[in-house]
């Protein structure tokens, strides 16, 4: 029973120390991209990067919120209502990182191909269209996520139709007719977002050997050259795609796992709630890493 307290402060504290360390690097991206986008260089990147770092810091705040209830046992706190709230908004969330982390992909594509190509003469980079874009997410992954309003109870309330390992919030059982749609649609976005992002990831990756090609020649020429900011930019998208991939296909494997186990592993549990944090927490990181002024702005402090 000790050794089973322990974990559990372990497992608190390690949670809360992630969710820190991300609030802190999302905030920092979120307000370097906001004060980047006011002033004079306006682009749709810096958009869809204070979107991404405003969906990461809602993930991180309600998880952070759920781990903080239940550490101080507080079931009673929100009702049923704030169960609705919290997880609603954790699904949403998610939704709003796989269709962003896309959408960066393939307007960072978009931007770095050439003027008099197809794909280049696509107004994709406008920050009109990003906004529309962001707009439609919203409303896409809210519809997307309203059959979690009917399923979710407080773990405070009188039942025993218990079905997820959630201490706080619980799904009560559904129509399974329901169930299967809203899931059907949150498999076609996964995969069309998805699709896209491997799509423009291949493409980009053809420019960057391009581009690479052309350094050598350059460089063998004895030519000084600087890698233009777009192609930096290129890899911090790459990057984050990968970044993102993992994580998702490493918690879809984890939850296949936990569905055909006959016993309740805890560890694997705890261990895929990590992951659905993961992507949240690192992909500030490596923005401010690839970012030059924010690792200045970083090492200044």
């Amino acid at each position: 029973m000790k050794l089973e307290m322990v974990l559990n402060v372990d497992e608190i504290t390690i949670f809360l120390l992630l969710t820190g360390l991300g609030t802190m690097a999302n905030v920092s991206v979120f307000v370097n991209q906001i004060c980047t986008f006011a002033g004079s260089r306006k682009k749709s990147i810096h958009l869809i990067l204070i979107h991404l770092a405003f969906t990461n810091l809602m993930m991180l705040l309600l998880k952070g919120m759920q781990i903080t209830i239940e550490a101080l046992g507080l079931r009673h706190f929100l009702g049923d209502l704030g169960c609705h709230i919290l997880v609603y908004l954790r699904r949403v969330a998610r939704g709003l990182s796989i269709c962003t982390s896309g959408l960066l992909t393939v307007v960072q594509a978009n931007i770095m191909s050439p003027r008099a190509s197809w794909w280049g003469s696509l107004k994709l980079r406008s920050p009109g269209y990003v906004l529309l874009s962001l707009l439609f997410f919203w409303i896409l992954n809210s519809v997307i996520s309203m059959n979690i309003l009917h399923s979710i109870r407080n773990r405070g309330t009188n039942t025993l139709q218990l079905s997820i390992n959630d201490q706080y919030c619980y799904f009560r059982k559904e129509s399974q007719k329901i169930n299967n749609i809203f899931l059907m649609l949150m498999v076609l976005r996964d995969a069309v977002f998805q699709g896209a992002m491997g799509g423009a990831s291949g493409y980009m990756v053809l420019l960057l050997h391009k581009h690479h090609q052309h350094v050598l020649y350059l460089q063998n020429s004895k030519l000084l050259y600087r890698t233009p900011p777009e192609l930096r930019a290129a890899q911090s998208a790459l990057l984050l795609m990968l970044c993102f991939l993992f994580f998702y296909w490493t918690d879809c494997f984890v939850s296949l796992h936990l569905s055909f186990s006959w016993k309740n592993d805890s560890l694997t549990m705890h261990f895929q709630e990590f992951l659905t944090l993961g992507y949240a927490v690192l992909s500030p990181w490596i923005l401010i890493h690839r970012d030059g002024h924010l690792a200045k702005c970083w090492h200044a402090q």
